[in-house]
């Protein structure tokens, strides 16, 4: 962030402020935030993009930690994710965007 410019924030009705990002994320975490937005969108009855995903996880995140004793505090919700995939053995990108888009889709072992 030296040389960009700060993004617009946004102050909306509701009392929340809205922050565009652009964020670089391995097809892994796209395809858990796909699984998300499943979940969610079932939960909900209705369609979720994946901000609505990322808002959702990132505000049960914060809910999490404030129900949390003093001395313990949760790890960041992007630092999780990329923990539970940086084991996973290194892959061409092709290879992973294939993979990750068969998991979104429920195609992932059947072809």
């Amino acid at each position: 962030m030296n040389d960009r410019v700060t993004p617009p924030m946004h102050a909306l009705p509701d009392g929340e402020a809205e922050l565009t990002l652009v964020v670089r994320l391995p097809w892994e975490d796209v395809a858990r935030l796909g699984q998300e937005a499943g979940r969610l969108a079932t939960q909900m009855r209705r369609p979720v993009t994946l901000e609505e995903a990322v808002s959702h996880r990132l505000r049960s995140s914060r809910i999490a930690a404030h129900a949390k004793p003093a001395g313990e505090q949760p790890p960041p919700a992007v630092t999780a994710a990329s923990a539970s995939v940086s084991s996973l053995p290194s892959r061409p990108p092709a290879e992973q965007a294939r993979q990750a888009i068969d998991r979104i889709n429920g195609t992932a072992g059947t072809a």
